[in-house]
């Protein structure tokens, strides 16, 4: 009698081939961020992007990621962004996987022509990575919280 091949469920449906699964990781990461590379590039002062905190504003002065600007999405609007050029990168962000402020974000840049990523964790991943943070109204200095 031939014995059968157990197939958990991990495998019960078959990897995708590399080419197909580089095409998918790599849209991802046309969408979205981390919270290493955030922090990674605001510590070596090359941060070619705006962070925006899209919370709103008495939870930004609670807590936010140093050098995030404070726009709360539901006041993103053409005349709150003409302030940065048009080719501006957007990197939003929430409280974190529970919240779908930076969703919110994003599609409001989005509606308006704009670049954006989304930071994913939000604060919650942030802090799950032990990076500082800032509090009050003023977006604060990375260097400051070393």
């Amino acid at each position: 009698m031939p014995v059968e091949k157990a197939t958990s469920r991990v495998t019960q449906f078959p990897a995708a081939q590399p080419e197909l699964a580089a095409a998918h990781f790599a849209g991802r990461l046309a969408f979205e961020t981390d919270c290493a590379d955030v922090y990674d590039s605001l510590s070596k002062h090359v941060a070619d992007f705006v962070l925006l905190d899209v919370r709103g504003n008495s939870s930004y002065q609670e807590a936010h990621v140093p050098l995030a600007l404070n726009l709360p999405h539901a006041e993103i609007t053409a005349d709150r962004v003409k302030q940065w050029p048009e080719d501006t990168l957007f990197v939003v962000y929430c409280a974190g996987p529970h919240c779908n402020g930076a969703d919110k974000g994003a599609l409001a840049l989005l509606r308006l022509r704009r670049s954006v990523k989304l930071m994913i964790g939000g604060m919650t991943g942030w802090a799950d990575e032990g990076y500082p943070f800032v509090s009050g109204s003023k977006p604060g200095s990375i260097d400051s919280t070393s």
